[in-house]
C-alpha cells in the first residue's frame, strides 16, 4: 500500500504546528526544550538512521545530521551545539503553510518539494523553498531529508 497524500499533508501540519509551539514557548525554557526535543524524537528518524539536514538558515555549519545539531538550530539557548544559531522557530512564528509543487508517493517513501511560508507576530509572510523525505517507520512518517533554501535571486543587471 502506498503512502497517501493525505498522510504527507498531516505530516507536513505536525511539523508546522510544532514549530509555531515551539515559539509560543520560547518564555519557558525548560517547557521549551522539552517540547522541541519530543518534536524532534517525533517528526524525524535521527533514532532509525541518518537524517539529511539542512536548514534555512546557516552558513557555517550548514549541514546538521545529529538531533542535537537540529535542535540547536530550532532553539539555540546558551548549550547550542552550533555557534551561530539563534533558534529559528523561536521567532516565533504564528503559522507555518506547505504549498506543495508536487508529491512523490511510494511503499515506504514519501518525497515533498514546494514553498512553505512562516507568518511571523506582524502577519508577514517569510517564503522558504524545501524538500522533505519521509520513511514510514512504524506506521507513523519521519522525517529524514530536510532541505530548505531561501528562493534565489538575481543581482539587477545595469
Amino acid at each position: 500500500m502506498m503512502i497517501s497524500k493525505k498522510e504527507v499533508l498531516k505530516a507536513q501540519d505536525n511539523w508546522g504546528s510544532g514549530v509555531v509551539k515551539i515559539g509560543s514557548l520560547k518564555n519557558d525554557r525548560t517547557e521549551c526544550e522539552a517540547f522541541a526535543n519530543s518534536f524532534l524524537n517525533d517528526l524525524y528518524s535521527f533514532k532509525n538512521g541518518p537524517v539529511l539536514f539542512k536548514p534555512t538558515k546557516c552558513e557555517i555549519e550548514q549541514f546538521r545530521p545529529t538531533k542535537e545539531k537540529a535542535l540547536s538550530y530550532f532553539i539555540a539557548g546558551e548549550n547550542r551545539a552550533c555557534e551561530e544559531d539563534n533558534g529559528f522557530a523561536i521567532q516565533p512564528w504564528t503559522n507555518v503553510r506547505f504549498e506543495n509543487t508536487n508529491l512523490i508517493l511510494e511503499e515506504k517513501r514519501a518525497i515533498a518539494m514546494g514553498n512553505y511560508f512562516f507568518t511571523d507576530l506582524n502577519g508577514d509572510d517569510a517564503k522558504v523553498e524545501y524538500t522533505f523525505g519521509y520513511k514510514l517507520i512504524d506506521g507513523k512518517l519521519k522525517i529524514d531529508v530536510h532541505h530548505s533554501s531561501f528562493p534565489y535571486k538575481m543581482n539587477a543587471v545595469t
